[in-house]
């Protein structure tokens, strides 16, 4: 059954300048579809559409009947005195009415015990049963625990929330009221890596459809069935997750491009034909003019066929500094609190030269605090850090200012960055700042453009340290594959924050998760971290389930014994050594989608077969 239906859809803010332009695409019950296109291609205008919020020019939109459309980046108005469990409650109001009514049939039916009494309390019952009324406050609780909002925020005025704390409960609110057909916009923003895989897991099983905005590819590419590319202002459609729209993409543009290098080849060959047809007509026969003119109107045709154009990967590198010495940055017994609240103690760590470094954690944690202390902004309450003398490091923080917004871009690179007028020009270029472009206020830049301007300062410093905080929380998907270009060439030391799981899977080759204030160092990639981190939570579910014994003697190991623990221990040797094959082949074809996906479900099962391999010699060597 078709659910949302667009057809011929035409919308402008400019005059002449339409920014959907003939967008056409149905989607069916129960999909899961990806809006994909660049910022500012028309998504979220299609989105405010679709819910009513704006005015379509042209076309047509058509919603199943009767099926409700929630938008998340729509935050309601609600009473001033609101709380946040009054905005939870509110996705139940149906259910609390007729809660209510429940109530007052039973009051009535103890004076009045009427047949039409009774016959409507038994249907009104049987439909809070069904619609889950029983199960609301384990169901607020569930979800609220879910997307991480915790019980003394629902006990705040909502209003007294940031954007991204409404942002996040009306998520909430919109799971809770059982939407039919969910419209998410950067549904991942305001989420951190436990949130967003909880979302995940929640969209996988729910029974309504899903459109979803997301610069998130790994959220694409484990949630969504296939994508809607906008572009120019029209749709593309792609069967398929984010890595298949990857693909397939490249294999139309090569097939365009192709098809358009022929039509070339043709346009020669009928030139040099039709020019040869009139010379031949002048010297006598005049039906070779008609064979001319018919072979230029084909090329005409031919021409209006334009060369499809890829977007420019920008040539931009580090300035490095090579590293000299042993130790990058030392903490030692750090520990950090704001008023009662302790973020993190007793940190002891060491970061040697080329080390790339993926700090993670849940908000709240401390991250951004642990990069200001490496950076000197912020002072340990206990313990050093140190960083070595031949060290120089660039720090690109989470929300980036300028010392002047007046200032152009241009402007600020002269001053700041201290460079020449061409070569602050060179720069900005490279980073996407053309043009009238480089006299924009950076005050009136977006998130996105500061980073990048940040990004573009630093470069151009002798770096060897280089401290990114969420680098790619701005950026839409084709920003963020650039800076990944830009980094990839980075060979010194890296440390960074980042939700982005593709991202963290790319350069990190080390982990530190923060939580409980601790941090666990693992030495390894983010798949290979999840991998461990299951094998952790299975091996405390095993111990937990073994039902207390009571204590025997020892018995003594006989040789057979001892035979099939080395047998196992041999086995164990194996597949690891099969594990570390796998990842060095993960790291040749970083660039495959395809193969990379194939890798990681032969490492899955794996550390499946290795986790019981494990168990076993446990058990006899016990």
């Amino acid at each position: 059954m078709v659910e949302v239906s667009v057809n011929e859809l035409v919308k402008s803010f400019e005059l002449g300048k339409n920014i959907l332009d003939g967008l056409s695409f149905t989607v069916n019950t129960g999909e899961r579809v990806g809006i994909l296109g660049h910022n500012g291609c028309g998504k979220t205008t299609l989105f405010r559409i679709l819910v009513g919020e704006l005015d379509r020019d042209e076309g047509q939109v058509a919603i199943a009947q009767g099926h409700r459309i929630g938008l998340i980046s729509q935050i309601p108005v609600y009473p001033e005195d609101w709380t946040t469990e009054d905005v939870l409650k509110d996705a139940h109001k149906r259910l609390t009415a007729m809660s209510e009514r429940l109530d007052e049939l039973t009051l009535l039916m103890e004076e009045d015990p009427s047949p039409a009494l009774l016959r409507e309390y038994d249907r009104l019952s049987d439909d809070f049963r069904r619609l889950g009324g029983y199960n609301m406050e384990v169901d607020r609780n569930r979800v609220a625990n879910g997307l991480q909002i915790p019980p003394e925020q629902r006990r705040q005025l909502f209003s007294s929330l940031s954007g991204g704390e409404k942002t996040r409960v009306n998520l909430a609110r919109l799971i809770l009221e059982d939407t039919d057909i969910l419209l998410l916009d950067e549904p991942t923003n305001h989420l951190d890596l436990r949130a967003t895989e909880w979302l995940e897991e929640y969209l996988l099983h729910f029974k309504g459809t899903v459109l979803a905005i997301s610069h998130d590819r790994y959220f694409l590419d484990k949630v969504v069935q296939r994508c809607i590319e906008i572009s120019d202002g029209k749709a593309e459609l792609y069967s398929g997750n984010y890595s298949f729209y990857v693909q397939e993409r490249q294999r139309r543009f090569e097939e365009k491009l192709k098809q358009y290098e022929k039509d070339q080849a043709k346009i020669e060959q009928l030139t040099r034909a039709a020019e040869q047809m009139h010379l031949w007509a002048f010297m006598g026969n005049d039906k070779l003019h008609k064979r001319a003119f018919s072979m230029e109107k084909r090329i005409e045709k031919l021409s209006q066929s334009e060369k499809p154009s890829e977007q420019k990967k920008l040539n931009v590198k580090f300035k490095q500094r090579e590293f000299s010495g042993d130790e990058v940055l030392v903490l030692a017994d750090v520990e950090k609190s704001f008023g009662p609240k302790r973020l993190f103690s007793e940190l002891s760590l060491t970061v040697t030269g080329g080390e790339r470094i993926a700090l993670i954690g849940d908000n709240g944690t401390g991250k951004s605090t642990l990069l200001k202390l490496i950076m000197n902004q912020e002072t340990p309450d206990r313990g050093y850090l140190y960083q070595g003398p031949a060290v120089r490091s660039a720090y690109l923080p989470q929300i980036v200012n300028f010392s002047v917004d007046s200032r152009s871009a241009l402007d600020t690179m002269l001053y700041d960055a201290k460079c020449q007028p061409q070569e602050a020009r060179d720069r900005l270029a490279a980073f996407g700042f053309r043009g009238d472009d480089v006299l924009t206020p950076v005050g009136a830049l977006s998130g996105g453009e500061r980073s990048r301007l940040k990004l573009c300062m630093l470069m151009g410093s002798d770096i060897n340290f280089l401290i990114l905080d969420e680098p790619t929380n701005h950026l839409d998907i084709a920003s963020r594959e650039w800076m990944e270009d830009a980094l990839s060439d980075y060979e010194q030391t890296l440390l960074f924050v980042s939700h982005d799981r593709y991202f963290i899977e790319k350069f990190a080759d080390r982990i530190w998760a923060l939580g409980d204030g601790k941090i666990t160092d693992f030495r390894g990639g983010y798949r290979d971290y999840c991998a461990w981190k299951e094998r952790q939570q299975l091996l405390r579910q095993t111990e937990q389930k073994k039902a207390p014994v009571k204590k025997e003697e020892k018995k003594a190991r006989t040789p057979n014994m001892d035979k099939q623990i080395a047998k196992t221990e041999r086995e164990i040797a194996r597949l690891e050594e099969k594990l570390a094959q796998l990842e060095a082949l993960a790291e040749e074809n970083a660039t495959d989608y395809q193969k990379l996906m194939e890798i990681e479900a032969q490492k899955e099962e794996l550390n499946t077969q290795l986790l019981a391999l494990y168990e076993k010699w446990e058990e006899m060597s016990s």
